[in-house]
């Protein structure tokens, strides 16, 4: 039998000149007998096409789907600190600016793992630590289903409670009527 090379032999040429080819007249083989069209070698030396490169995410997509996750459970009036959320509104209202999915969390992406941290403020009467457990079963799930990065932790900060007579910060930021009285609080 001559010497055919392997789509794994075309792979590495440590002579550093050209690849050699299969022999002239040599049709390449594939399961299907028709030109590769459902084989497992057609130059990738036998891999599953899951193997075939990496999929990098960037730090903003885990921020936003773990925002989003926190924001599906009950009982959170916002996040970030009183701080972000301030600086976080007013770029909210300039065009262009950032979008505030992801306000108050900071998550850490590897190549196979994340770690998040969000900031919380919860509505007065709800149970702390339910709500924390609530918040952080549900980010798991997301960021693990939607993202195939092991969640090794999510920390959370419970930075204020929004009592129910508290206005809000949007409210507070509008013009006062020409008597000079405050505007009524929706």
């Amino acid at each position: 039998m001559p010497d055919t090379p392997t789509p794994a032999t075309l792979h590495k040429n440590p002579g550093g000149g050209p690849t050699p080819g299969p022999p002239a007249g040599a049709r390449p083989a594939s399961a299907s007998g028709a030109g590769g069209a459902g084989g497992a070698s057609g130059g990738d030396g036998g891999r599953p096409a899951s193997e075939r490169g990496r999929t990098a995410l960037a730090v903003g997509v885990v921020e936003k789907i773990a925002g989003m996750a926190a924001r599906e459970v009950s009982g959170i009036h916002a996040l970030g600190s009183g701080l972000a959320r301030t600086f976080g509104a007013m770029r909210d209202r300039v065009p262009g600016g950032k979008s505030s999915i992801g306000r108050g969390i900071k998550a850490e992406v590897g190549e196979k793992q994340t770690a998040i941290d969000i900031a919380l403020v919860v509505e007065y009467g709800v149970v702390i630590p339910e709500l924390a457990r609530q918040v952080r079963e549900n980010i798991i799930d997301a960021v693990e289903r939607m993202t195939g990065l092991e969640v090794v932790e999510v920390n959370i900060a419970v930075n204020d409670v929004h009592l129910p007579d508290e206005p809000e910060f949007e409210e507070e930021e509008e013009p006062m009527a020409s008597s000079g009285q405050r505007p009524k609080l929706k």
